[in-house]
């Protein structure tokens, strides 16, 4: 139980709550914080499965921790995303999407806990369903909005206080990063109703009663 890739999934489930916590705080340090925590917390997310292989450490526990450990904090991180991004639309719009939209965080959130059930079900009926490569795509790039959009909160937040307006290269910042989380929200909204297609094709012979 008290291996390395457990302890760090552990790890990872025990900091969510200071990750969903930190970005409702004013100003941009907190927002600092929360990116510099979940980029810790992705980092491990790769790391722990790396390390139980290397090191024959493969255990049921890990394998029942990991997946909830990633659910959690996607939890974590897209629900405070959504409510902070609605609080102030006027600091935080990106551009095209404007704000966060509700339909994408459920559509984010719901493929996960749709999967999770879908996992469960053909376990029972005798069908593993293996991680495919459209799924980790997935989960990439939906690091990337995350890490992205936290990071553009504390931007924005410092945007008046630090006088960055004045700065050309800031200015030029704006307009990058603004994009930059604008396409990777569509990229990982896309590749998660994607990837669910394809587990959903892959393993239809589920639904006809097949294995």
């Amino acid at each position: 139980m008290w291996t390395l890739p457990n302890l760090l999934t552990m790890g990872r489930i025990a900091i969510t709550p200071v990750v969903a916590y930190l970005p409702f705080i004013e100003g941009y340090w907190p927002k600092l914080l929360t990116f510099v925590v979940f980029l810790i917390a992705a980092i491990s997310d790769v790391i722990d499965g790396r390390l139980a292989r290397a090191r024959n450490e493969v255990s049921d526990l890990g394998k029942l921790l990991d997946p909830i450990a990633d659910k959690l904090l996607l939890l974590a991180t897209v629900v405070p995303i959504y409510f902070v991004a609605q609080a102030r639309r006027d600091l935080y719009d990106i551009p095209v999407w404007r704000s966060i939209p509700l339909w994408v965080c459920l559509i984010l959130l719901g493929r996960e806990f749709a999967m999770t059930a879908f996992r469960w079900w053909g376990k029972r009926r005798g069908v593993v369903m293996a991680a495919h490569g459209t799924g980790k795509l997935k989960t990439v790039f939906q690091n990337i909005f995350v890490g992205g959009t936290i990071l553009w909160f504390a931007f924005r937040d410092a945007w008046n206080p630090l006088a960055l307006h004045k700065s050309a290269f800031w200015q030029f910042w704006k307009e990058f990063h603004g994009h930059f989380v604008s396409v990777s929200l569509a990229i990982a909204t896309a590749l998660t109703v994607y990837s669910f297609v394809i587990y959903l094709y892959r393993y239809r012979r589920l639904w006809s009663g097949g294995a």
